[in-house]
């Protein structure tokens, strides 16, 4: 008999990094634990709440008994089909409630999920790097390869399809991508999207876009759905969070859409793994759904006038950034001879504000920090102030 009982995690479990924004809250921890008027830029969580008339739907539905019990497993079919209705008008794109769209507990859980269904050990995944830490230990999790598709400023922070090595395409079966784009806020055209459509067909792989950024941008330029695009459906799905465009990031609740046997081969991961999602957030995500845009844009003037803030702050300060025309972050070049942890550990340390390290999304990301819009202006301001006393 042992004398020394041990509880030993999986190998799996063993060879996984640290989670980011595990880290992340670390650092966020002690520095409130020490007193640190913290300015957190760091994770894309919004500060707005959500709007009323969601808060309401779901304090009504809280109280219907039917609610109470086990949810359907792909969700309620009058979610599924305020889903379809939605994208029918943001997008002109048809779906069948039924078949085509898929209720998830935040869209994380999909991706998370989505290699599960689909990949094999030894077969390789796509992944945009920088990108969601999520993509690359799904990834691991299935027991699949992780093939990095570096994201570059030259490229406009686009993939080059063409350089995947033609042994890794032999065996890949799905490619992550995202857009607009976390971290770097970029977007794509449709011109990316059709080239994407013939690559998928071309090489057999199930392209998973992860869109939860298309209701966040500043212009009259609304960013595309990648099932716009003639022969998507065939290729691919698209993932959707309600968490950013409606505020709802405690909520979770979400959707994938698009090629109907990979929305069943997801489904069938989740009616294993969970239970479906609460019937009373369901009924506040139709809610959601049905949002007049003109709430909507009160919601996204605010992340503009945070995004011109920090933008014109930082371009007085001297440092190279981008100004976005979606999502609410901001990629940053690090100060000449500061790779981004330290720029990072500067910030904090000296100035009190938290940002997320550029490699912590893949190492393509050294030499850049992401900021996110999740204060308000006079916040910003103070960051910038702080900011022009240690550069």
């Amino acid at each position: 008999m042992r004398k020394n009982f041990i509880i030993e995690p999986a190998d799996r479990v063993k060879d996984l990094p640290p989670y980011l924004f595990a880290t992340i809250d670390k650092m966020k921890a002690k520095a409130v634990a020490k007193g640190v008027d913290l300015i957190d830029l760091s994770i894309g969580d919004p500060d707005i709440p959500t709007p009323k008339h969601i808060v309401e739907r779901m304090r009504k539905a809280v109280t219907n008994p039917a609610h109470h019990q086990y949810p359907s497993y792909v969700g309620m079919l009058s979610f599924r089909q305020a889903v379809a209705d939605w994208y029918k008008k943001r997008f002109n794109v048809k779906l069948d409630a039924k078949t085509e769209v898929l209720s998830l507990i935040g869209s994380k859980e999909g991706i998370g999920h989505m290699p599960l269904a689909f990949v094999n050990p030894g077969d390789y995944v796509l992944v945009p790097s920088p990108g969601y830490p999520v993509y690359p230990v799904a990834t691991l999790f299935a027991g699949g390869e992780v093939h990095e598709m570096p994201l570059l400023e030259k490229n406009g922070y686009l993939p080059d399809l063409k350089k995947i090595p033609k042994k890794v395409l032999n065996k890949a079966k799905l490619m992550f991508v995202n857009y607009p784009n976390n971290p770097t806020a970029a977007c794509a055209d449709k011109a990316f999207y059709k080239e994407l459509i013939n690559f998928a067909v071309t090489n057999n792989i199930l392209i998973c876009h992860d869109a939860a950024y298309t209701e966040m941008y500043y212009g009259k330029e609304k960013p595309l759905s990648f099932l716009q695009i003639p022969g998507a459906k065939k290729v691919g799905i698209e993932f959707h969070s309600l968490s950013k465009t409606y505020n709802m990031t405690g909520w979770r609740i979400g959707f994938a859409a698009g090629n109907r046997e990979a929305i069943a081969g997801l489904g069938k991961i989740k009616t294993n793994i969970d239970s479906g999602i609460f019937q009373a957030i369901q009924e506040a995500g139709i809610e959601a759904l049905k949002t007049k845009d003109s709430d909507l844009k009160k919601i996204r003037t605010v992340y503009r006038e945070r995004r011109d803030a920090l933008y014109r702050g930082l371009k007085k300060l001297g440092h190279e950034v981008n100004n976005p025309k979606a999502a609410f972050y901001l990629w940053v070049k690090c100060p000449k001879g500061i790779n981004s942890m330290d720029f990072t550990t500067l910030l904090l340390n000296r100035a009190g504000i938290l940002t997320t390290p550029g490699n912590g999304f893949g190492a393509p990301g050294e030499g850049y920090v992401r900021f996110a819009l999740t204060v308000p202006v006079k916040r910003i301001e103070e960051a910038i102030e702080r900011m022009s006393k240690i550069i």
